[in-house]
């Protein structure tokens, strides 16, 4: 992981991305809360201290492409646009159309209201396609961060990651970080840091 301060840079973004815009009118008062909040559709916007976690463990750097996979309100992908910059890019990916269209909305809102816009990277919110797990299309990636539960680590997103990269993703309830090696799926340094609860991955 990078030397350089990753909490430090992880905080200021959580200070600079509000989570209030990114939840239902009926939840916003529960924003400062360190739960799980629904956003409909059975989906959730995942608790900040989970957040945090995955965010620490994917230490993602200026200038890198990152895959949001169920980037769900478009929360995690404002606060990753912070964190990989003006040279960087976040592309999210949402099965549900409602939310991808509500966190189209929420992202428009707040990135114009960004009193330094230009530090921000270019985010850009996909529908899934069916049967299909992430944007193989636009692959790859520097970065993946899943926010769904897999039952067992899923290849095809694997595929999706440069050599080097690195993802998170919570696989039969524990969080794994995955760095590939080399060009090969099996050539990943895997670790393993502790049990979360998640929706489902599911790709029809």
């Amino acid at each position: 992981m990078s030397s350089e301060a990753p909490h430090d840079r992880i905080a200021e973004a959580f200070a600079r991305i509000p989570r209030e815009p990114f939840l239902p009118v009926a939840e916003r008062r529960n924003a400062s809360d360190d739960v799980p909040l629904p956003i409909g559709h059975g989906q959730t916007n995942s608790q900040p201290r989970t957040v945090t976690d995955m965010l620490r463990l994917l230490d993602p750097q200026p200038g890198d492409t990152v895959l949001d996979l169920g980037s769900g309100s478009g929360w995690t992908s404002m606060l990753l646009a912070v964190l990989v910059g003006p040279t960087g890019r976040v592309v999210g990916v949402e099965r549900h159309a409602q939310l991808v269209e509500s966190s189209r909305e929420a992202i428009e809102a707040v990135t114009a209201e960004f009193a330094d816009r230009e530090t921000l990277a270019e985010v850009a919110i996909h529908e899934a396609a069916p049967g299909a797990l992430g944007l193989p299309a636009e692959a790859p990636f520097d970065r993946i961060l899943v926010s769904a539960g897999a039952d067992s680590l899923p290849d095809e997103i694997v595929d999706q990651l440069a050599v080097g990269a690195t993802m998170v993703v919570p696989v039969a309830g524990e969080m794994l970080r995955a760095v590939r090696g080399g060009r090969d799926t099996d050539e990943l340094t895997i670790t393993r840091h502790g049990w979360y609860r998640f929706v489902p991955l599911i790709s029809e």
